[in-house]
């Protein structure tokens, strides 16, 4: 949620030079000082900010409005971006409900688990982590829900190709995963969903921080 709410900032032009001071900005957003170092961190490898020692540093925007108006850009992308986002917090979690009642074997969906983790690169990573949410619909048997999993997760690959790969959501993510995953091979149905739908809002919060 602070990643979203600097980069939108950022972004609409709100903050366009120097960010204030680390303890005044954290006040000014209600978080600790950790979070927002956290926070400065991953948008520093968006490049987004980048940080300047000595006297008169600080954490300054890299960001660049793109050229014409930035609120038609927001525009074009608002509808198919909240569209997109609420359809897959309605279809995975439900997905990984039903996945955790159907008490299949799940080893093909730990062996995509590890494969997320064990990725080397971004466009690896982004792949396995789509066969990851498609195997999820895959233990449920249940032809329509993958076809409508398969759809979510193309609309989805499409969004978040246009943002960074941050270092810090990474391990986030993987650790998210793993709950999923642990919560349908322990057959706890509502476990799976609330995991699942706390991944979709984390994962929805970048996208609408930096595409919104």
């Amino acid at each position: 949620m602070t990643v979203e709410r600097l980069a939108t900032a950022i972004r609409l032009g709100a903050v366009t030079d120097r960010l204030p001071p680390e303890r005044e900005l954290a006040t000014m957003l209600g978080v600790s000082r950790m979070t927002l170092r956290d926070a400065l961190a991953a948008l520093a490898d968006a490049g987004f900010v980048t940080s300047r020692r000595g006297r008169g540093g600080g954490t300054f925007v890299r960001y660049r409005l793109p050229d014409g108006d930035p609120e038609a850009v927001a525009r074009s992308m608002g509808e198919s971006l909240t569209h997109a986002l609420d359809y897959r917090r309605i279809i995975e979690p439900g997905a990984a409900a039903l996945a955790a009642r159907s008490g299949a074997d799940v080893q093909f969906l730990l062996d995509c688990l590890a494969e997320v983790s064990g990725a080397t690169d971004d466009a690896d990573r982004r792949r396995a982590d789509s066969r990851f949410h498609l195997a999820i619909a895959g233990v449920t048997g249940n032809a329509p829900l993958i076809a409508a999993v398969a759809d979510v997760q193309a609309r989805i690959s499409a969004l978040l190709e246009r943002i960074p790969v941050l270092r810090s959501n990474i391990a986030h993510s993987d650790a998210q995963h793993t709950e999923v995953a642990g919560a349908i091979a322990d057959r706890d149905p509502d476990r799976a969903a609330a995991a699942m739908r706390e991944h979709c809002d984390a994962t929805a919060a970048l996208l609408r921080g930096f595409l919104r």
